[in-house]
């Protein structure tokens, strides 16, 4: 299905389109079916990544995944790439944050109250009391070596500060 505009390429660059559209569906394997439904993709490629993932032997994905590849270069590659961006980086954005929490109950509880100061700066409407009780119990548990609720308890009611709620 040659283009206009494919008769002014040469095959390597032919190719190599073909190529990174084909990357491009691979990577759309990897999505959740709530962030594809979210993406809006022809029903045939639909189609075809829900079935690429119920295939175990080898050969047959490799074949389902070259079908995909040639359903790609039937269709518009760049808003669905803007798409999977969009989502990837929400997905790194939530990690990030999560990563934020953990470092603030970790040096929580580690004793640095100069964290405990910050959140609260961060943070005004945050209760003080029921965040430095969730904070001593966190420290007596890690003294006594059990199992760790009330630092989850803590990380709970950081996720639930950063949040806004």
């Amino acid at each position: 299905m040659n283009m206009p505009d494919d008769l002014d390429k040469s095959r390597t660059q032919l190719k190599k389109e073909a190529t990174a559209r084909q990357k491009i569906g691979e990577k759309l394997v990897l999505l959740s079916d709530d962030q594809l439904g979210r993406m809006s993709l022809p029903t045939r490629l639909l189609e075809a990544i829900q079935t690429v993932r119920a295939i175990k032997s080898h050969g047959a994905r490799r074949r389902q995944m070259q079908y995909i590849g040639s359903l790609m270069r039937r269709v518009d590659a760049e808003p669905i790439e803007q798409a999977r961006l969009a989502i990837e980086q929400g997905a790194h954005g939530q990690a990030k944050a999560f990563h934020r929490i953990e470092a603030w109950r970790d040096q929580l509880v580690d004793g640095d109250d100069e964290v405990l100061r910050d959140i609260l700066d961060t943070f005004p409407d945050a209760d003080r009391r029921r965040l430095g009780q969730l904070v001593r119990s966190a420290r007596k548990e890690k003294e006594k070596n059990a199992p760790p609720k009330s630092a989850r308890n803590l990380f709970r009611y950081l996720k639930m500060l950063a949040a806004g709620r």
